[in-house]
């Protein structure tokens, strides 16, 4: 495994170098407003020049991400490419992790293929070469999850802190991640069952996630001088500011809606993320790790400044549940739904921004596909978790849904 690893590891670092890596940079489908790799730069020049990043309304990574990345980050490709293809192999490492503690093993001749599934991944490729900080969120993910599969709650909850700190829509993720610190990360979905601990086992790691992120929050205001910093960063998830074009669903609605309906809809887009979290941790309590799993597909379909990583970190996450396999509905469907939004993201993008002989609505077309494709997948998952809970079908016998 150790070879086949570093070959993966390896590729990643010499097609990265390459002229591939520059090109993606800035393409809108690999990089968000709030994970652009330019844009960091930017905010990593005016923070060492006694600037303050947040003044404008181009900087929107938070004062964490500038301090850090202001000692790592130079004018040579090199290092950010080390680090990032660094940060993937964290994240294959976590992913081969949560596996074992799932599967109740050390080592399997499956390892290799979770963390091939993972590094090949395109949705997960493509925005490593493109130095998109999607990459390190999509690693804080997968460690959170692994932390919190091993039992290992200060960490679990620091690292989703963090995580939260980032990219503010993954504190929806702290109910189903509690509840997998208080059961265990073995299939159960198979034998469901209610979930056996008191509810007031929860307030304590409620109070400790709550201490981490004031603390982050604080911190981070030290840094920025100000608490201007949370309306660039964490505001505009909720104001969506900056309309770029993303392969998500939100911002061509607001560029198509009247300026007095848009806090209305704003605030219905943001509410409707918080509606899944409840119903999937109550529906799955017997099996945490599925409701995370489930809900970052949640999040990959409908955040605000979604890039291809965050659903490609749930079609990575499949691998974990093979016992899904043979009650999914329509796996090719969803497949080539997949496929066919892949190539038609970057087509009618060009046909819009590169030649002009489309319209923006070609390219939302294509992003309608997308989410159209990420949530066929996330209803088949949902379905399939329920479905195994039945068992073998009987001759003569439908399973029907009522």
């Amino acid at each position: 495994m150790a070879f086949e690893f570093a070959f993966a590891v390896a590729t990643r670092v010499v097609l990265a170098i390459s002229p591939l890596g520059s090109s993606l940079r800035d393409d809108n489908q690999l990089s968000s407003p709030l994970t652009s790799y330019s844009r960091l730069q930017e905010g990593i020049y005016l923070f060492r020049h006694g600037v303050d990043p947040y003044s404008g309304g181009t900087v929107r990574h938070s004062p964490l991400s500038l301090s850090l990345f202001t000692t790592i980050i130079s004018t040579s490709r090199i290092p950010p490419t080390l680090l990032w293809t660094f940060l993937d192999a964290v994240g294959a490492w976590a992913l081969v992790n949560i596996w074992r503690s799932r599967s109740n093993i050390q080592k399997s001749e499956r390892d290799m293929r979770v963390a091939a599934i993972y590094l090949i991944n395109p949705f997960i490729f493509l925005p490593c070469l493109a130095l998109s900080t999607s990459t390190l969120e999509t690693t804080l993910q997968l460690l959170v999850l692994m932390f919190a599969s091993r039992g290992q709650s200060s960490p679990a909850l620091l690292t989703l802190a963090i995580l939260a700190h980032l990219s503010l829509p993954a504190i929806l993720l702290l109910p189903p991640v509690v509840l997998l610190l208080l059961s265990d990360p073995l299939s159960h979905l198979a034998s469901p069952r209610p979930f056996s601990q008191k509810l007031r086992k929860c307030i304590p790691l409620f109070v400790e996630f709550t201490v981490f992120f004031v603390a982050l929050a604080f911190a981070s205001t030290l840094m920025a001088g100000s608490w201007g910093w949370m309306r660039n960063t964490w505001g505009a998830g909720f104001l969506l500011p900056d309309l770029t074009p993303n392969p998500g669903l939100w911002w061509y609605f607001t560029t198509e809606m009247f300026d007095h309906f848009r806090p209305f809809f704003l605030m219905v887009f943001s509410l409707h993320l918080v509606t899944y979290v409840a119903p999937l941790c109550i529906k799955f309590q017997h099996d945490p790790l599925y409701a995370c799993f489930l809900l970052l597909g949640v999040l990959g379909t409908f955040k605000p400044y979604p890039t291809l990583s965050d659903p490609g970190l749930f079609l990575s996450l499949i691998s974990l549940f093979p016992e899904t396999y043979p009650h999914l509905c329509y796996p090719i469907v969803t497949a080539l739904l997949h496929l066919h939004a892949f190539l038609l993201l970057p087509l009618f993008h060009h046909l819009w921004i590169g030649t002009g002989t489309g319209n923006a609505n070609f390219f939302y077309a294509s992003t309608l596909v997308f989410g159209l494709a990420n949530g066929g997948a996330l209803l088949d998952c949902i379905w399939a978790g329920l479905r195994i809970a039945i068992g073998e079908g009987k001759e003569g016998w439908a399973v029907t849904q009522e």
